[in-house]
């Protein structure tokens, strides 16, 4: 790793030779709202951000969520036994609770665990992700300790008329997935709808052998855990010519996941996320925007054949936003949230409702050189009290595009339904809430040919929830997480380079008998290089994902060894809408492991047909 750290350094130093003959302005930045609630350029934004985009997933041809975001700074997953299985998000080394993520503006994740489900979340019928890293409770509210993540569903374009699309996969492991879409819009009014569907035998989730059933999934099942999905999505809008803007967006996602247990080896799930919104200008210098929103999750667990419980949780939320333009370069935005969540299950919960009340404030200016960015939240748990959350950001622009910045934030997470009152002695309701305080500095440069950023941080986190040796949730008094993350993207003679590098150190520090522990899961080192290039209507490229050593347990008596995968990509643009795409993942068929003992795909190779009118 310290190898690779001084490659990168000395690329950057070469680059920047070349490139101080080049042209000094900026190459266009995308458009983000995640990461003040506003629309703002990713430059402007005073955080760490990464956006994907609909080009960039068809250019990567991932499979799942997980695929397109592995080895992005900060961002590692956990994942139990190949696609559809269980699927944890840690975000810069915070447990997997405590990234926010929303859909088209809507918070999702289980009420009973706190975890987006993001094996369920088709690719297919996503437009573009928008990744902010570190603390942002000051704006949502709980669970954003290490970040938000928002994704944005298919939708139509104002400037087109109706326009279908295709797409048909087939590969390893027996797999196959479709999509169609249909999409339109005219200058005022917008709309998507979309279908789709996939199935594969999977591979065997579980490793364990017939005399090891004591450990890992705690049975043998040496089968192949097969995995299908059918999914759903509708949205649209339309928009006055006085700026006024009603729109509102639906998914559904229905899938069923065989596994490894000893108790259960059957789920079908629902997952289903509905929202809408409004916002008008009364005045000139204000907007106005109200939303309300839906996110439920239902499991049915079965083994084999027999059912054996249920557990379904639904969230309602609502929320309203007014920017007020102060001045020439500032904005006041004020707002509340609010959020009721319930769940229900076959074994009973001492506790199955909650609500949560926040109201926030904000303030973005700009004075010549300089950005300030000053936000505050508090909000009213319905069954932990109050809880005051606040940030401050500082930016400053040095000539040739150079920027530094620096900020600060605090953030909390209540227990989860799970945490608390999980039956057969797995919840503990004397937990408490997580509290956490960040600091961060930046550097980061854009060019038009190449652009760079280095991002430094340290997470404290009091009463930190985490599993005992006996899978019991306890708070941790004390954990600290330091880390480094590097990217760099190059443009150059057709070639287009992006690296990511990020270095963590998770510690437990509660004094106990698990001090200076690595926090579980989180590995800490990992790499990413994507390469790509298109000769005409072909496009070649390759994908390296490296992860360093982590462990599995609080006690670090479990390993998880590193590794690195390849991952080659073709295509070929053979009609103005049509493509075939071709990817054979993890290459050198590497055996590696991000949860003890369950297993993860081999060589697998894939072949995809699509239909795409945008793609002229």
């Amino acid at each position: 790793m310290k190898k690779t750290l001084l490659a990168t350094a000395l690329l950057s130093c070469a680059i920047t030779a070349h490139a101080a003959d080049q042209n000094e302005a900026s190459s266009l930045s995308p458009v983000i709202v995640t990461a003040t609630r506003t629309a703002i350029t990713a430059d402007e934004a005073l955080s760490s951000v990464s956006v994907i985009t609909r080009g960039d997933i068809e250019r990567l041809q991932p499979l799942s969520v997980s695929d397109l975001l592995t080895g992005l700074p900060g961002v590692s997953f956990a994942n139990s036994g190949g696609y559809g299985q269980q699927t944890s998000l840690f975000m810069r080394g915070t447990n997997s609770s405590h990234t926010l993520v929303l859909i088209d503006g809507v918070r999702i994740g289980s009420v009973g665990n706190g975890l987006a489900a993001f094996e369920q979340l088709p690719v297919e019928q996503i437009e573009r992700i928008e990744i902010v890293r570190g603390p942002r409770s000051s704006l949502y509210g709980a669970d954003a300790i290490g970040g938000v993540i928002q994704i944005f569903t298919r939708h139509g374009s104002r400037d087109g008329g109706l326009q279908p699309s295709f797409s048909l996969t087939t590969g390893s492991n027996h797999l196959l997935r479709g999509q169609v879409g249909l999409s339109g819009g005219s200058e005022h009014a917008w709309y998507n709808l979309g279908v789709g569907a996939q199935y594969t035998r999977g591979i065997n989730a579980c490793r364990i052998g017939a005399g090891e059933v004591f450990a890992g999934c705690f049975t043998y099942e040496p089968d192949r855990d097969a995995y299908r999905n059918q999914n759903l999505s509708a949205n649209g809008g339309y928009r006055w010519d006085n700026g006024a803007e009603l729109s509102g967006t639906w998914l559904r996602s229905l899938g069923e996941i065989h596994f490894d247990g000893s108790y259960q080896n059957r789920s079908r799930t629902v997952q289903q996320v509905a929202g809408s919104s409004f916002s008008l200008n009364p005045l000139q210098a204000w907007k106005t925007t109200l939303s309300v929103g839906q996110n439920l999750d239902r499991y049915d667990n079965y083994e084999n054949r027999d059912f054996v419980g249920y557990i379904y949780s639904r969230r309602n939320q609502a929320s309203w936003q007014n920017d007020v333009s102060v001045a020439d370069n500032q904005l006041l935005t004020l707002g509340v949230d609010w959020q009721g969540e319930h769940i229900d299950s076959d074994t009973g919960f001492l506790g199955t409702r909650r609500n949560n009340t926040g109201g926030y404030v904000q303030y973005q200016g700009t004075f010549g050189r300089n950005e300030l960015q000053l936000s505050a939240r508090r909000d009213h748990n319905g069954q932990f009290g109050n809880h005051n959350t606040g940030a401050v950001a500082w930016g400053y622009h040095f000539d040739r595009g150079l920027r530094l910045s620096a900020s600060y934030g605090s953030a909390f997470h209540a227990p989860t339904f799970n945490d608390l009152y999980y039956p057969y002695g797995s919840g503990n309701p004397d937990l408490k809430p997580e509290e956490s305080r960040s600091a961060e500095l930046g550097l980061s440069q854009r060019l038009d040919v190449w652009n760079w950023a280095v991002n430094a941080y340290q997470t404290r986190i009091d009463q930190l929830i985490a599993l005992d040796s006996n899978y019991f949730p306890s708070n941790i008094s004390k954990a600290r997480i330091r880390g480094v993350e590097g990217q760099l993207g190059v443009n150059l003679a057709g070639w287009q380079l992006q690296g990511y590098l990020t270095w963590l150190q998770p510690r437990n520090q509660d004094g106990g008998p698990n001090d200076g522990n690595v926090l579980p899961r989180r590995p800490g080192h990992t790499a990413r290089v994507d390469l790509d290039r298109r000769f005409g209507e072909y496009g070649v490229g390759v994908t390296v994902n490296a992860a360093g050593r982590a462990y599995d347990d609080a006690t670090n008596v479990h390993p998880l060894a590193g590794y690195a995968t390849t991952d080659l990509r073709a295509s070929w643009q053979f009609a103005p809408d049509w493509q075939v795409e071709a990817r054979l993942a993890n290459v050198f068929d590497r055996h590696y492991e991000t949860v003890w003992y369950f297993n993860q795909p081999g060589r697998s190779a894939f072949l995809t047909l699509r239909y795409n009118p945008a793609m002229r």
